[in-house]
């Protein structure tokens, strides 16, 4: 471990509440790793649940050797979310850093992620609407406390219903920040070479020229929004119609005044069908091609609360439809602006 590596776990820029954890206590914790503790897999690492001694009940990210992640996601994370803190991000205790071990040490979320709920049949029907009502809301509260309140003013650019993790009473708190970025709150955008992220989420500025801003989260969102009331997947579901993803279905029924037929069936007479409706028409201004059209984190959460808002007619959304059967994660080992040869885009 290099002297600048210690300098860093050991800064008070990480906060009082932050902990430096021995490899040695979180084997422990988790059983040295047994596959009975594994909760899941990721593009950073497998997870881990453990109990520490006091009882207390974490989540563990260990980098895996051949995480497209490394230390500069990592530092990321822990740099990003410690100084972080709001009821809807996930939780950070701490970190363990030894050899080549480099380990995450989060809040347990007992009742998982968003994604293994929403897109499986018999999960998806436990539900209900006020529980999407309120991960809908809770989520849109988390972005815009990272957009326009936290002091770091941050872009996530990896929100998915996989990121986002339920606590014991199905409130939603956004996870994963090694691919977020710090921005100036005076500019509007910013650009990189080194695109990362999930296809299906991504605002096709990012995806295809490496331009993120605050819109970009707000595109992920609308298909985040989108995927809550269908119940469906943006790229790999099956019955979208002509389309290959579920934007370019939502987009098709708008057109043709048929956006009920997006409301997930299992909350058919068991919610208000004008709310739901409201919910899609948001989620496609939040998805429109161009980002100065998409409204902000603000704007979107007053639409979906205030029935009597008056909503514009969105424009076509930004279709980038990946030609697999589902989402991919990208990192910077798998893609990046030099280098396109390993996914197929098609832009519609």
């Amino acid at each position: 471990m290099t002297t600048d590596t210690i300098k860093l776990w050991e800064s008070e820029e990480t906060g009082s509440q932050f902990m430096i954890f021995s490899f040695s206590k979180i084997t422990d914790a988790t059983d040295n790793f047994s596959t009975e503790s594994k909760l899941g897999e990721g593009g950073f690492g497998p997870v881990y649940k453990g109990n520490l001694p006091d009882g207390q009940e974490i989540a563990v990210k260990r980098l895996a050797a051949n995480s497209g992640q490394g230390l500069l996601e990592f530092k990321n994370e822990i740099l990003l979310i410690a100084k972080l803190q709001h009821s809807n991000l996930v939780g950070l205790l701490g970190c363990c850093i030894e050899g080549e071990e480099m380990l995450l040490v989060y809040e347990y979320m007992p009742n998982k992620s968003l994604d293994f709920f929403l897109f499986e049949k018999s999960r998806r029907a436990l539900l209900d609407w006020e529980m999407r009502v309120n991960i809908i809301e809770g989520v849109a509260q988390g972005l815009i406390y990272l957009h326009k309140h936290s002091r770091l003013r941050v872009i996530h650019r990896d929100l998915k219903a996989s990121n986002v993790l339920l606590d014991t009473d199905m409130n939603p708190k956004i996870s994963d920040f090694g691919m977020a970025k710090i921005f100036d709150p005076k500019g509007t955008q910013a650009n990189t070479k080194r695109v990362v992220g999930t296809y299906g989420y991504m605002a096709p500025e990012y995806a295809m020229a490496g331009i993120f801003s605050v819109k970009s989260d707000v595109f992920s969102y609308g298909v985040l929004l989108l995927e809550i009331i269908s119940g469906m997947k943006n790229a790999g579901s099956q019955g979208l119609g002509n389309s290959l993803s579920l934007l370019g279905y939502a987009w098709e029924l708008w057109k043709e005044g048929r956006c009920h037929e997006l409301i997930d069936k299992s909350l058919h007479g068991r919610c208000p069908e004008n709310v739901a409706l409201r919910c899609i028409h948001v989620s496609l201004l939040c998805v429109q091609e161009q980002a100065a059209d998409r409204p902000s984190m603000t704007e979107v959460l007053s639409m979906i609360t205030n029935e009597n808002a008056t909503l514009p007619d969105p424009k076509q959304p930004g279709f980038l439809s990946l030609l697999v059967s589902s989402q991919t994660e990208i990192t910077e080992e798998t893609w990046s602006l030099n280098g396109l040869s390993i996914t197929k885009l098609e832009g519609r």
